[in-house]
């Protein structure tokens, strides 16, 4: 009697695609992680919840990962994970409504802290923009995706995306001279 000390072609060919799976997994996590966390962050300005998005995405990620074809593919893919992550979080969230005048406002901004205070400024106005101008400037300024990849991931034509991040920029800009000829007016008296 001859004992079988290691498995069929079939069982090894299996343990062989799992760890290229695996390795395929790593490196992607690896290369992404840390703008899949700047753009989570930038979602939700919340380091809890940015890692819980994080983690979600890496676990769907790994799921899906027979259904990434190009690897070059892999940040948009991750993006675009993300993103349906964060809806799924407001599908599944009631949110509680409260009267605002039973409530008073911290004002956390501090003198000092000027450069926090423009960074606030700006989150501040992007927010202002619709979502169709907001995410595409969001993508390409926080994710660093070109308008191609934009248009892919936000299943848009390229010309589309292009036309609404350059009404983003305009519709900042205006935020931006209102703010100056507001404050000029002001100094002016």
């Amino acid at each position: 009697m001859v004992l079988k000390l290691f498995g069929n072609k079939k069982s090894e060919t299996k343990v062989s695609s799992d760890m290229e799976k695996q390795r395929r997994y790593e490196a992607l996590v690896r290369a992404w992680h840390r703008d899949l966390y700047r753009y989570a962050y930038w979602l939700t300005k919340d380091q809890h919840v940015a890692e819980d998005l994080v983690q979600e995405t890496c676990l769907r990620a790994w799921r899906s990962l027979d259904s990434l074809q190009d690897d070059n593919a892999a940040k948009a893919w991750l993006i675009t994970i993300l993103r349906r992550e964060n809806a799924r979080r407001f599908e599944r969230k009631q949110l509680e409504l409260v009267d605002i005048d039973d409530h008073q406002v911290a004002d956390d901004a501090r003198p000092s802290e000027e450069a926090s205070v423009e960074q606030q400024w700006l989150h501040k106005q992007i927010m202002r923009l619709s979502p169709e101008y907001r995410e595409p400037l969001v993508l390409q300024v926080v994710a660093g995706f070109s308008g191609e990849e934009i248009a892919e991931i936000l299943d848009l034509n390229k010309n589309t995306v292009m036309t609404r991040l350059f009404r983003a920029r305009n519709q900042l800009k205006e935020f931006m001279d209102n703010q100056t000829s507001g404050q000029r007016g002001a100094l002016n008296g």
